[in-house]
């Protein structure tokens, strides 16, 4: 498999939902406070693999691709647990781990002994503000295994992901968050999420 690039850091995150009646309110706010460019619009392919081990959770690795540019590499991520520490942390920290690879990922997994769980399509948009990340996107289920032309949408709600890739121990970032998401009220109220309420 060729790794072309690795990123090994700290991810906090947000998270919420905007009704589609809002959608166009969010989106022209976004505008206005991001960096002066043009969102970007996406089709990603996301599959989550599962390792099994002896005891405990399983290992859980998430493959993606471009619907939109399928000669883009393909991305492999590792989510580390989340860190407890700091409870007033206004964001959830977690390990990420991000390397991009080639179109053979998904047999290199299976070869590797991983399962696929599950798999769905995102659709949306990217904006920047600086270091943050801002995802408005669509989430659909993939009704047959590999077709990502047979899709139905799970919600008539947009997720909304804010995140920043940040070094170990930069706690400031948090709060820039913190401020940021304070200016799409009350559009959205982006909210640390609970990780015992994630499954993945």
């Amino acid at each position: 498999m060729e790794q072309l690039m690795i990123i090994i850091s700290t991810l906090p995150i947000d998270l919420d939902f905007v009704l589609e009646s809002a959608l166009e309110s969010l989106l022209h706010r976004l505008r206005g406070l991001c960096d002066n460019m043009e969102p970007e619009t996406f089709t990603d392919h996301e599959l989550v693999y599962l390792l099994k081990g002896q005891q405990g959770n399983p290992f859980i690795l998430r493959a993606r691709h471009s619907l939109s540019h399928p000669t883009a590499p393909w991305h492999l991520r590792y989510l580390g647990q989340p860190e407890v520490g700091d409870k007033s942390r206004h964001a959830l920290v977690r390990n990420c781990v991000d390397v991009s690879a080639s179109h053979s990922l998904p047999d290199f997994l299976n070869e590797m002994g991983f399962r696929m769980d599950h798999e769905f399509v995102t659709s949306g948009h990217i904006f920047r503000k600086g270091a943050m990340k801002v995802l408005v996107c669509n989430v659909s289920r993939v009704l047959v295994p590999g077709n990502t032309e047979n899709t139905e949408r799970m919600s008539l709600s947009y997720l909304v992901e804010l995140s920043v890739l940040a070094p170990a121990g930069q706690d400031t970032v948090s709060e820039d968050m913190r401020s940021f998401a304070e200016q799409l009220k009350p559009l959205i109220q982006l909210e640390k999420i609970d990780p015992s309420k994630q499954r993945h």
